[in-house]
C-alpha cells in the first residue's frame, strides 16, 4: 500500500468513528434520565421496542439523524422523535415505525411528521407491510403551524392509512403510551390495533380538556383505556399486560400473512467480492477534488467483483455495466472520477458529465428497464461540462435525455452518494427528486449547487461588491474574511449530516454496509410487481 492510501484510510476511518460517536449519541434520544423514567413506568424505550419485535439478524434505519442541529429553541428533537427501522419479523420484511417517548413525549415537530409520511411512502412503493408502536403526546403546539394544514403534514399520514388499507398494504398498531386528538386516528385506520393494559391510552380529548369543554369529570383511564377500548367501545382489538405482550401479539399476526406476489428481479446464491471490501476507505481520496478510479470501488461492492461493463470505450466519465450485489442483478450507473482520454485524444474530467456519457447513460438505463433490471447509481459528480464546446455540442439536449430516462424508470432506484453531488449532476445521477427506493449519503458526501470553495468565491465576490457600491473600503483583509465567513456556512450547508437531518438522504452509512442496503432496498421492491410501461416521452434526438 502506498503512502497516499493510508493517508485516505486513515481520513475515512476518522469520518467513520465521528459517525459512530454521533450516532451513539442520537440513540440515546432524549437522555438517560427520560430513558429510566419510562423503564421506572414499566415501559422499553422506542428502539428497544423495535429490537425486541424485530428478529435477530440485519436491519437497516432509515433517518437516524433526521432533526439533528435543528429546533435548538425548543430544546431539540433527535432522530425527529421517531424511530424508523426495516427488518425482519418471522423471517417477513417488515417497516417499523416507533414513536420515541423520551423526546418531547413522543410530540410530533414537522420533521417528524415528514420522517413519518417518509416511512409510509417506503411501504406504499414497495407494498411492505408496516408496523406502529405508537407512543405519542400528538401535535408539537408551539410549531403546530408547520405541521397541521399542508399538503405534506399531519394529515396525511391518515390519508396514506387509507390508501393503504385499500392496495392491500398490512397495517399493525400497537398503542403503547399516549395517543390523543387526532392521532388517535392512526391506529384505528390500521389494520388491526392493540393496546398495552394501563399504559396506553386513546382519546380524542384528555380528562382535562373534557373538563373543559363539556363540564365532565373523569379519569383518562376510564375516558380511554385499554378496558375501555378493548370491552366498551370496541376501538381496539387485542389488549396486552405489558410491552412484550403486545410485540409477541404483533409477532403471532406477522407469522399468518401469507406470501406477496413478486416483481421477478433475477437473484442467485450470494458471493462476496473477490477484492478486499475494506480497501475502500483507502481508494476514496481525502479531499474532493482529487481523482480515483471508481472501477476499484465497484470491484469492491459488487459479487465475485464481476462488472460487465456497457460501452466501455464510449462516455467515459460515467460507468455503466451489469453486475450482482448480494445475488441480485443490478445495473450501474456511476460518475468515473479519473482524468480520460477519448478516441479523439481529448481529454476528460473525472466526475464531470459529457455530452456522450450522458447519452450512455440514458441508452443503458433504457435497457435496464427492458430487461427489469433494479438500477444502482454511485453519485460523484460535480455537474455537467460548461463552456462553447459543450453548449454547441447539445449539452442541454443530452442531459435532459438523461433526466428523462431517470425520472421515467420503472424499475427500482437506489442512489449511493459516495463523494460530491452537485448542481444538475444530483439530479441527472437520480437525487432524492428523482424518487429513489432508497438514498443513502457516505460520510465522504457533500451536497449543494456547488462546491464550497467555488460558491464561497462567487458569494464573497458579490458581496464585497455590495460593499463597495455602499462607499466602504474593502481590502484583501476583509476579502479574506467575508471567503472564510462564508466558506464556513457553505461547508457546514454542503455536510452530508446537514442533509440527512432534513431527510433529503435516509442514512449515512459506513461504505461497507452498502452492499445490505442495495440488497434489502431490493428484496423490499420485489414485493412490488412493476406496473408501468417504461416510455420516455417525447426528447430530441
Amino acid at each position: 500500500m502506498d503512502l497516499n492510501f493510508n493517508k485516505n484510510e486513515d481520513h475515512n476511518k476518522l469520518l467513520l468513528s465521528d459517525l459512530r460517536q454521533k450516532f451513539s449519541k442520537i440513540k440515546l434520544g432524549g437522555g438517560e434520565k427520560r430513558i429510566q423514567k419510562l423503564h421506572s413506568e414499566g415501559k422499553m424505550t422506542a428502539r428497544e421496542r423495535i429490537d425486541y419485535l424485530l428478529d435477530n439478524g440485519k436491519s437497516i434505519e432509515i433517518g437516524a439523524f433526521v432533526g439533528k442541529g435543528m429546533y435548538k429553541e425548543h430544546g431539540g428533537c433527535p432522530s425527529g422523535g421517531v424511530i424508523i427501522k426495516i427488518g425482519y419479523i418471522k423471517g417477513k420484511q417488515c417497516i417499523v415505525v416507533a414513536n420515541d417517548a423520551t423526546v418531547k413525549a413522543g410530540a410530533w415537530f414537522p420533521i417528524t411528521a415528514k420522517k413519518n409520511l417518509r416511512a409510509q411512502e417506503i411501504a406504499m412503493e414497495n407494498r411492505l407491510p408496516i408496523i406502529y408502536l405508537v407512543d405519542s403526546a400528538g401535535v408539537y403546539l408551539p410549531l403546530q403551524d408547520e405541521i397541521f394544514p399542508d399538503k405534506e403534514h399531519f394529515g396525511r399520514i391518515f390519508r396514506n392509512n387509507a390508501l393503504m388499507s385499500s392496495m392491500g398494504i398490512t397495517q399493525i398498531s400497537a398503542v403503547m403510551g399516549s395517543c390523543v386528538a387526532g392521532g388517535a386516528y392512526l391506529p384505528i385506520m390500521s389494520d388491526e390495533a392493540l393496546i398495552v393494559d394501563k399504559t396506553g391510552s386513546i382519546f380524542l380529548a384528555g380528562s382535562y380538556l373534557v373538563k373543559a369543554a363539556i363540564g365532565e369529570s373523569i379519569d383518562n383511564e376510564t375516558l380511554g383505556g385499554a378496558t375501555t377500548h378493548c370491552e366498551i367501545s370496541g376501538v381496539t382489538d387485542y389488549k396486552a399486560k405489558d410491552d412484550k405482550e403486545a410485540l409477541d401479539k404483533i409477532k403471532n399476526i406477522v407469522d399468518k400473512i401469507g406470501d406477496y406476489d413478486k416483481a421477478g428481479f433475477s437473484r442467485i446464491k450470494a458471493e462476496k467480492p473477490a477484492l478486499a471490501e475494506k480497501d475502500i476507505y483507502g481508494i476514496l481520496p481525502k479531499a474532493r477534488n482529487e481523482q480515483y478510479d471508481m472501477m476499484e470501488i465497484i470491484h469492491r461492492l459488487v459479487d465475485n467483483s464481476e462488472f460487465e461493463a456497457y460501452k466501455d470505450g464510449y462516455g467515459q466519465t460515467i460507468i455503466t455495466g451489469y453486475a450482482r450485489i448480494d445475488g441480485w442483478a443490478v445495473g450501474i450507473v456511476a460518475n468515473q472520477r479519473k482524468v480520460v482520454k477519448t478516441k479523439n485524444g481529448e481529454m476528460q474530467f473525472g466526475g464531470v458529465i459529457y455530452s456522450d456519457s450522458a447519452d450512455k447513460a440514458t441508452r443503458f438505463i433504457a435497457n435496464c428497464n427492458q430487461k427489469k433490471i433494479p438500477l444502482v447509481f454511485l453519485q460523484d459528480v460535480t455537474g455537467f461540462m460548461v463552456g462553447s464546446k459543450s453548449e454547441h455540442g447539445g449539452i442541454i439536449k443530452d442531459g435532459a435525455k438523461m433526466v428523462n430516462a431517470v425520472s421515467n424508470s420503472v424499475v427500482p432506484k437506489f442512489t449511493i452518494i459516495i463523494g460530491n453531488s452537485y448542481g444538475a449532476g444530483n439530479y441527472a445521477m437520480c437525487g432524492k427528486a428523482y424518487d429513489p427506493r432508497l438514498i443513502v449519503a457516505w460520510p465522504s458526501a457533500e451536497l449543494a449547487v456547488m462546491g464550497g470553495t467555488q460558491a464561497a468565491k462567487v458569494l464573497a465576490q458579490i458581496e464585497a461588491s455590495s460593499l463597495k457600491a455602499k462607499g466602504e473600503i474593502v481590502d484583501e483583509e476583509k476579502e479574506k474574511e467575508l471567503f472564510d465567513k462564508i466558506k464556513a456556512r457553505y461547508d457546514e450547508q454542503v455536510s452530508p449530516y446537514y442533509s440527512a437531518s432534513r431527510l433529503w438522504t435516509d442514512a449515512i452509512i459506513d461504505p461497507l454496509d452498502t452492499r445490505t442496503w442495495i440488497s434489502m432496498g431490493i428484496e423490499a421492491a420485489n414485493h412490488s410487481p412493476i406496473e408501468k410501461k417504461f416510455n420516455l416521452g417525447v426528447i430530441q434526438v
